[in-house]
């Protein structure tokens, strides 16, 4: 008999198409709305394999009732709507799919930089709105990022991959501080590791690159942000709830921070009448950053790939709780 796989959402045919080539029986949840919790348990007790995406909540409730899995293939990086403490001690495996968006991605944060720098959603609002009429010289003018001192929040692939883009573009000064030292950075872009309290003060541009985890979770707050400069601009494509909204909002209205450009926001989706979209001196983009087709295919493919891998081997591509598979 073969495994039987559920993928949670249309996704590139690649995934489906490697799947049933090497003998899976796919199941796809065509609906334009993602399923709830209670569909998703009903779904996931049919087959023995799940692909599934971030909105998907993996929860203890889910794994009490689908404690039966094989493995969980993520089509996303992040895996923070998972409880993979839960998945490990039952056994298990999860994957991910690092690297493959790390240019898509990284390329949004450098945009919202750009552009909140100069306030390009706002004087593009302006037109729209028949404001245009003249030549204005003192009127919402931005800043220039060369040779600013980019602070880089969590320098894995994707901080690599910003700080590259930065340093190319802007000749900007490279500061970072993760769990870990970077040496590779260090080399190629002369980056220093700072402590938190110095990225917050020393950042001209503070471009968040993080994981959501206990100790991120609401991390930029009223007290954060206090610490920052007032020239400072703040940049979230990691996960909304690495920041504050209401403090954020607060920080910009106050002046406590200079700009702010976000493609994820907090909660997600963000209501239309939130101020942050109104706001001269800030971006907002609706979690677009692996949004090409490159990077949704290599997606695809890698999270399909775990699945057939582990099947195949034992092994994964990728997987985030490797203990499991030495058991």
């Amino acid at each position: 008999m073969s495994k039987k796989v559920l993928i949670t959402r249309v996704i590139p045919s690649i995934a489906y198409d490697s799947l049933i080539a090497a003998g899976f029986d796919v199941t796809v949840w065509e609906r334009d709305t993602p399923m709830t919790q209670a569909q998703l348990i009903e779904q996931t007790k049919k087959v023995d394999a799940l692909l599934s995406l971030g909105a998907n909540k993996l929860n203890k409730e889910f794994f009490s009732a689908c404690n039966h899995l094989d493995i969980i293939a993520q089509f996303a990086v992040g895996y923070d709507n998972i409880d993979v403490a839960e998945a490990t001690r039952l056994g298990i495996p999860v994957g991910n799919t690092p690297d493959v968006l790390s240019e898509a991605t990284a390329d949004v944060a450098f945009g919202l930089m750009i552009a909140t720098s100069r306030k390009m959603f706002f004087h593009h609002k302006t037109i729209e709105r028949g404001e245009w009429k003249q030549f204005e010289p003192l009127k919402n003018l931005g800043v220039q990022l060369t040779g600013k001192t980019l602070g880089i929040f969590g320098m894995g692939r994707i901080g690599m991959v910003m700080a590259q883009r930065c340093q190319g573009a802007y000749n900007m000064n490279i500061i970072y501080h993760s769990r870990n030292r970077n040496i590779e950075a260090e080399k190629l872009f002369n980056a220093k590791w700072v402590s938190f309290d110095e990225l917050l003060k020393e950042s001209e541009v503070l471009s968040v690159h993080s994981v959501l985890s206990e100790e991120t979770q609401g991390l930029f707050n009223k007290s954060v942000f206090s610490k920052m400069r007032r020239s400072a601009i703040f940049i979230n494509t990691s996960r909304g709830g690495v920041h504050n909204e209401k403090d954020l909002i607060d920080a910009l209205r106050e002046g406590t921070i200079w700009g702010a450009g976000l493609d994820v926001t907090n909660p997600e989706p963000m209501k239309a009448d939130n101020p942050l979209l109104t706001m001269p001196n800030v971006a907002v983009l609706p979690h677009i950053g692996s949004a090409t087709e490159e990077a949704r295919t290599g997606m695809a493919r890698i999270a399909s790939g775990n699945i057939i891998e582990f099947y195949k081997t034992g092994k994964m591509l990728h997987c985030v709780n490797p203990e499991v598979l030495k058991n």
